[in-house]
C-alpha cells in the first residue's frame, strides 16, 4: 500500500519596495537645508530693509500693497517679551558663565528674528506689475500669478480658516481679506519646497479695498497688441 505525502509549496515573498537611494536621500537633505538658510537669510536681510526704506521687488511695480499692518501689536508684544526673558536669564545664569553666553547668543538671535519676521511682511509687500500679481507673506511665501489665471477675486474678510485641499491660507494677525480664485491649480511650494497645487488662495492686504479695485481695473483693461500699441 503506498502512502502519498502532499509537499505544499511556500507563498511567493511579496516584493519590498525599493528603499530610497543614499544619493536621493542625501540630495533631499541638502535641499530642504538650503531653503530653510536661505529663508533665513531673507528673514535678516529684511531687518537691514526696514531700517534703510527699500522694499523689495517694487522696482517698475504698478502698484504696491502692504499688508503686516494688522499683526505689527503682537509682533512687538512678542519682541518684548523675548527681550524681558533674555534680561532675566541673564540674571540667573551670571554664575554659570558658558550657559550665560551659550544661551545670550540664543536669544539675542531669537529677538532678530522675531523683528525679521515683521520686517518681512512690511518689506516684501504684495505687487502688481504688468500683467503679473505678486502675492507674498513675511519671507516664505511668494507667488506670481498672471491676471489670466485669475478666475475671480473678492473682498471676504475671515478670522478662521480650515485647511482643505487645494486652498492656500495666508492670515496676517489671523485674518484674510481677500479670496481668490483660480482658473486652474498653481504650484505653491511648502516651506522646503515640496509641491502643493492650489486653485483657491485667501490673503490679506492693509487696503484690501484699493488692492481688489486694482487688480479688477488691470483685469478688465485689454494687453496692448501690436496694432494698438501707441507707435514711437
Amino acid at each position: 500500500m503506498t502512502t502519498g505525502k502532499t509537499t505544499s509549496t511556500p507563498p511567493a515573498a511579496r516584493p519590498q519596495p525599493a528603499a530610497p537611494a543614499p544619493q536621493e536621500h542625501t540630495r533631499s537633505v541638502t535641499s530642504s537645508a538650503a531653503r530653510f538658510l536661505s529663508h533665513e537669510r531673507r528673514v535678516m536681510e529684511s531687518l537691514i530693509r526696514w531700517v534703510a526704506r527699500r522694499p523689495h521687488g517694487t522696482k517698475g511695480a504698478d502698484a504696491v500693497f502692504t499688508h503686516g499692518r494688522d499683526q505689527a501689536t503682537t509682533m512687538y508684544g512678542l519682541t518684548f517679551a523675548c527681550v524681558v526673558e533674555t534680561v532675566a536669564l541673564s540674571y540667573l545664569l551670571a554664575d554659570w558663565p558658558l550657559i550665560h553666553i551659550a544661551l545670550l547668543v540664543v536669544d539675542v538671535y531669537t529677538v532678530l528674528f522675531v523683528l525679521g519676521l515683521h520686517a518681512a511682511s512690511r518689506t516684501r509687500p504684495h505687487v502688481l506689475a504688468g500683467r503679473i500679481l505678486r502675492i507674498r507673506q513675511a519671507a516664505g511665501i511668494d507667488i506670481r500669478l498672471p491676471l489670466d489665471q485669475i478666475a475671480s477675486l473678492r473682498r471676504d474678510t475671515r478670522f478662521t480658516h480650515e485647511k482643505k485641499p487645494g486652498e492656500l491660507n495666508l492670515p496676517v494677525g489671523s485674518q484674510t481679506s481677500l479670496t481668490l480664485q483660480l482658473a486652474e491649480p498653481v504650484n505653491a511650494p511648502t516651506f522646503l519646497g515640496a509641491t502643493r497645487l492650489v486653485t483657491v488662495i485667501r490673503f490679506h492686504a492693509d487696503e484690501p479695498k484699493a488692492l481688489y479695485d486694482a487688480v479688477t481695473q488691470a483685469r478688465t483693461t485689454r494687453e496692448p497688441t501690436p496694432e494698438t500699441a501707441p507707435q514711437p
